[in-house]
């Protein structure tokens, strides 16, 4: 994405009401002495004046530069403030310049302060309050943008102030003039507050703003009229400057109303029309065969004939019954009937016409047809047939059949009349036996088969014979013989031969099917080989079974040595398997270890309980007290190092995801990881030594130290961060929980990657490794990319994302992320495009990373190698550091365009210059 464009986005407001001012008092419109409290009164003088527009005003002066140490204060009247939290105060006067006021002290000033004062009434006396700092409270040193000399006509200078929060009914002004020539022209007091608006159809109430200029008030939000809510709750974040921010929730126009006033109304389908269900769509005309003569309506009725199915919606077209099929073909094959026929005519205007076949059997007297038995076979089926052909089988021989054809559609059973059909009457032909289901061996002797069957299941008919058709296997030649029972012997055999046998059965219709062919064996003429080959399967039999005997033996010899060996060597010489290429290591889960103890000791070093000393508390874990100690080791100085204890009454499951965070340290080595020490497992409490980091959490560090770090030093620290996370991403590692608060600081402001308590392994057998946390896992949604909040899907680009999070949070020197906006609230917003906006005097290369981090399509985020390089290209050339954005983190703002209000102001042409060059030198990555 080029500077320009990110420019060009920044620029685009959408169209919103702009912020309203009330006026609480004004000066400039009193037409009688303002009479406001002054002491001394040799000081502040009140005099008739004109405004530019020669129009009468009352003013005050005072000009006692030549008597020393002035202090001469003027208060105004009692303003009520009208239930608001914070005003504005418009000050519009004039100074002379001291160097044109001859033979004067060195006590003359240009400046005069405003104070303000709370009161719950208008109790103020000449006396009281003091006329002292305290117990008013400064609002800030006015001072002249210019100031005037005698022959020249006086400058008039506009300043405005705020304060608050306010509390108490009211009000008074006070100025304290110390010793300057100046005229008070007027005094405006009055708050902002975001007026009266409609958003996703929904009304707002006027809102006032909040009590601190980065303050969002929310505001509850109602439908319009004919409008429904969609999503919940309705509201409206007022910022600081009166201006409406993140919509959440929305309303749309109920059935039968569409929208209309540039969306901020929902009015009424005129007649013709129709709107079937809620949404910003418009209406539409009724669809063919329909119609409604009623504004409002959210269906058009169907007209006399036509219907709509259940399963139409109420936009779809009214249809009727189809016509009967076309051009029926029938074919009579003996006792099955094979029918064919074309689509109808009129398909009734839909397109899910479906046939059934109904059945009739008539008989020979001229009685009605009656249904067929259910024994006749219709394939595929009776009723719903998509295909325009059935079979029929079984029927009864030269009896004469009835069918019916059927074609129905989806609004057929909404209609009275029958459906439409076509009808073909058929008489069927004789029919010839069924297959013979099965033929038997008897006895076989070396040149004899004998055989035996079962008639056929529907022989049709008297059964005149049955043919026997035999050949030896392999040979095409065969022979066939016949036999006037369901038994034959078949004689002249070659002895010791396997042949295929098939017989079939005759009646008056003919032969029927054969069976399925047989394979027989005649005997041989030795009777002991015979024997052997009877006693064969027991033979084969009992090797098998021994055989089996020997293999299970050898079996559980090797699953005892195997297991003689020690379990996590077998176990990491396994995993070993997972480096991705010699020499490049990869992180290994630990969670996939059925003994959390000997995934520990895999990668941790057991200390001796004698090693450690714990001195003092200084926080509290998931899992127990976190304490600051000290380690001596033999053969090392002792070091001051962090102590982790398990609390007592712990479950196994705590235990095991306690020594879980450890098995994941003990296999990193950097200097921006936080580096294990080592554990203690044999002792009561388990403990965890880490080193100590001296600045403690990087948030709370950056809140305490606001404000005194140079630019260079706070990317010295993102740069710090990002190479931890670099080498992290490396080792296939998602951390899920990247956060400032997770990042440890020590004296040389080394900042270092810890808490891997959400952390999981990533797996990279496939082209897109995730991570897929469990459905109750924990997601800190602030600092979490959006497809992992709704998909549970964890990358290391989801980690980049975070990264983005805490590099405003560096910049912005701990701020929280959203402010005070919930959860909802952030992820609706996250959704909707809007981003964070860069944090006060925040470098604009650095935004523009922040902006690459979050891009919403994870692939285009920038890789941590990436960042890394982009960081010490600042680093390097920290003159492009020094253009900075001129917004403040109060609102937030959105990708293609800026939040409803929301104005930034544009650089000029040189600025974009150089905003270009530097972008172009220091962020090649592409969003």
């Amino acid at each position: 994405m080029t500077m320009d464009y990110l420019l060009w986005m920044c620029s685009v407001v959408l169209p919103v009401v702009l912020a309203v001012e009330e006026t609480l008092m004004d000066s400039k419109w009193a037409t009688t002495e303002l009479s406001w409290t002054t002491f001394p009164e040799s000081g502040w003088e009140e005099v008739s004046g004109y405004d530019d527009s020669m129009s009468p005003i009352r003013t005050y002066q005072v000009c006692n530069v030549r008597s020393p140490n002035q202090n001469n204060w003027l208060r105004t009247d009692f303003i009520p403030r009208k239930g608001v939290l914070r005003v504005y105060v418009e000050l519009k006067f004039s100074v002379r310049d001291c160097a044109s006021i001859p033979n004067i002290p060195g006590s003359c000033k240009e400046t005069f302060n405003l104070f303000y004062y709370e009161s719950d009434g208008d109790t103020a006396t000449e006396s009281s309050p003091l006329w002292r700092e305290n117990p008013y409270v400064k609002v800030d040193t006015i001072a002249p943008d210019e100031s005037f000399f005698l022959l020249v006509a006086g400058r008039i200078n506009t300043k405005v102030r705020s304060f608050g929060p306010l509390s108490k009914a009211g009000f008074y002004l006070a100025f304290q003039d110390l010793g300057a020539c100046m005229s008070l022209i007027s005094v405006q007091v009055f708050f902002k507050k975001c007026s009266t608006t409609i958003a996703n159809f929904a009304v707002f109430p006027e809102t006032a703003t909040g009590a601190e200029a980065t303050s969002l008030v929310i505001a509850p939000g109602a439908c319009v009229s004919n409008a429904q809510e969609v999503s919940v709750p309705l509201k409206l974040y007022c910022n600081g400057d009166g201006e409406w921010m993140v919509p959440v929730g929305s309303c749309t126009c109920m059935p039968g109303f569409e929208p209309a006033m540039t969306d901020t109304q929902c009015q009424s389908c005129t007649p013709g029309s129709f709107k079937y269900k809620h949404g910003e769509a418009s209406c539409y005309p009724c669809p063919p065969n329909s119609r409604t003569s009623s504004r409002g309506a959210n269906i058009c009725p169907c007209q006399n004939g036509f219907y709509r199915a259940d399963s139409d919606s109420p936009d779809s077209a009214c249809t009727t019954m189809p016509s009967p099929p076309k051009n029926v073909i029938s074919t009579v094959n003996e006792t099955s009937i094979s029918l064919e026929w074309e689509e109808p005519l009129d398909t009734g205007g839909r397109d899910d016409v479906i046939y059934n076949v109904v059945c009739k059997k008539c008989l020979h007297d001229q009685s009605p047809c009656t249904r067929c038995d259910d024994n006749v076979d219709i394939s595929p089926r009776r009723l719903g047939l998509t295909q325009k052909k059935v079979v029929m089988r079984n029927l009864q021989a030269h009896t004469r059949y009835s069918f019916e054809i059927q074609a129905v559609n989806g609004v057929s059973g909404k209609s009275p009349g029958a459906p439409r059909y076509a009808t073909v009457n058929i008489t069927t032909n004789q029919a010839a036996p069924s297959a013979i289901p099965t033929v038997h061996l008897m006895k076989s002797t070396s040149d004899t088969l004998s055989l035996s069957w079962l008639p056929p299941e529907k022989p049709n008919g008297v059964i005149l014979d049955y043919e026997i058709k035999y050949y030896e296997r392999g040979q095409a030649m065969s022979h066939t013989v016949t036999a006037q029972h369901s038994s034959v012997s078949v004689e002249g055999l070659r002895a010791a031969t396997p042949y295929v046998v098939q017989v079939r059965a005759r009646t008056v219709a003919g032969y029927g099917r054969y069976s399925i062919p047989k394979d027989f064996s005649t005997s041989t003429h030795s009777d002991p080989m015979k024997s052997v080959q009877d006693q064969l399967p027991l033979i084969v039999g009992s090797a098998s079974a021994g055989l089996v005997v020997i293999v299970a033996l050898v079996v559980i010899a090797i699953v005892s040595s195997r297991k003689q060996r020690s379990g996590s060597e077998l176990e990491y010489t396994e995993k070993l398997q997972q480096y991705v290429s010699p020499g490049v290591k990869v992180y290994i889960d630990p969670f996939t270890y059925e003994d959390p103890n000997e995934a520990v000791h895999e990668f941790a070093k057991e200390i001796d309980i004698s090693c450690v000393k714990i001195e003092e508390v200084i926080g509290a874990g998931e899992f127990g007290e976190v304490c600051r100690g000290c380690l001596k080791q033999p053969g090392r100085r002792e070091a001051v190092v962090a102590i982790k204890t398990l609390k007592a009454g712990y479950t196994e499951r705590q235990r095991r995801d306690f020594l879980g965070e450890a098995s994941i340290m003990g296999q990193f080595d950097h200097p921006n990881v936080i580096r294990l020490e080592g554990v203690l497992t044999r002792s009561c409490p388990v403990l965890i030594i880490t080193e100590f980091m001296e600045n403690g959490a990087l948030d709370s560090f950056l809140r305490l130290n606001d404000g005194r770090f140079t630019v260079i030093q706070l990317v010295g620290i993102l740069r710090g961060i990002a190479a931890g996370m670099k080498y992290l991403s490396d080792m296939n590692y998602v951390h899920r929980d990247l956060a400032a608060r997770n990042i440890l600081v020590n004296t040389n402001l080394v900042c270092k990657v810890s808490d891997f308590g959400l952390s999981r392994f990533l797996d990279d057998s496939s082209a897109d490794p995730t991570y897929i946390s469990s459905l109750g896992g924990k997601i800190p949604i602030r600092w979490t990319a959006p497809e992992a909040i709704a998909f549970r899907k964890f990358t290391s680009a989801s980690d980049v994302w975070s990264y983005g999070i805490v590099m405003w949070e560096v910049v912005s020197y701990g701020e929280r992320p959203y402010w005070d906006m919930g959860n909802q609230d952030v992820m609706t917003a996250v959704e909707q495009d809007y981003r964070l906006p860069p944090p006060m005097d925040c470098p604009m290369v650095l935004h523009q990373l922040m902006l690459e981090c979050w891009v919403k399509e994870r692939n285009l985020r920038p890789k941590f190698c990436q960042i890394v390089s982009t960081l010490d290209k600042l680093l390097r050339n920290a003159a492009t550091l020094k253009v900075v954005t001129s917004t403040y983190s109060g609102d937030l703002m959105r990708i293609g365009g800026t939040l409803p209000g929301h104005h930034m102001k544009s650089l000029d042409s040189s600025q974009n210059d150089i905003v270009r060059q530097q972008m172009s030198a220091t962020l090649p990555i592409r969003v």
